[in-house]
């Protein structure tokens, strides 16, 4: 009995890595960060209304990095390649191999352009109503009862009133 209260405090308190998304000095989502952890960013372009989508992975070194995209259309300012390979698939123009480190990571995710993340297979809204909020990722280590309410906002709907 002393040695699972003992564990359950340890599980509790030691710090461990985070992929934190904040507003300001606000923890919006806590998601585990190790080395390895893939998540996309997915959101509607505001011209060319079509999704456009962005991979990241976390580092070895906890940093995050681009690894690839995918849009419908070149536009002004999309770069002809990037990365290592540039190919289409299923209508795609997709461009992999890119591999470059963008820590911290910022975002404003406009309401118009419906920006959402994908991590784990789970869809979540980033975007909120005015002004759009300017959204922070990082990878940081902190204990879980720091991180416990951007931890559970995904899940639990009440939690993500602005």
């Amino acid at each position: 009995m002393t040695v699972a209260i003992l564990l359950g405090i340890a599980t509790v308190a030691y710090p461990l890595p985070w992929l934190a998304v904040k507003q300001g000095a606000e923890w919006r989502l806590a998601l585990p960060g190790w080395a390895g952890t893939t998540f996309k960013i997915r959101w509607m372009h505001s011209v060319e209304k079509e999704d456009w989508e962005e991979w990241y992975r976390i580092t070895a070194g906890r940093a995050i990095e681009i690894t690839g995209t995918r849009f419908k259309t070149f536009g002004a300012g999309v770069p002809a390649h990037a990365g290592k390979e540039t190919h289409l698939a299923d209508g795609w123009v997709v461009m992999t191999g890119i591999d470059r480190v963008v820590d911290p990571l910022a975002i404003q995710a406009a309401v118009a352009e419906h920006y959402r993340m994908i991590f784990a297979g789970h869809v979540i809204p980033l975007s909120r109503h005015d002004p759009p909020p300017i959204l922070t990722f990082s990878v940081v280590k902190a204990p879980v009862w720091q991180v416990l309410p951007a931890l559970l906002r995904p899940w639990v709907p009440w939690l993500n009133q602005p």
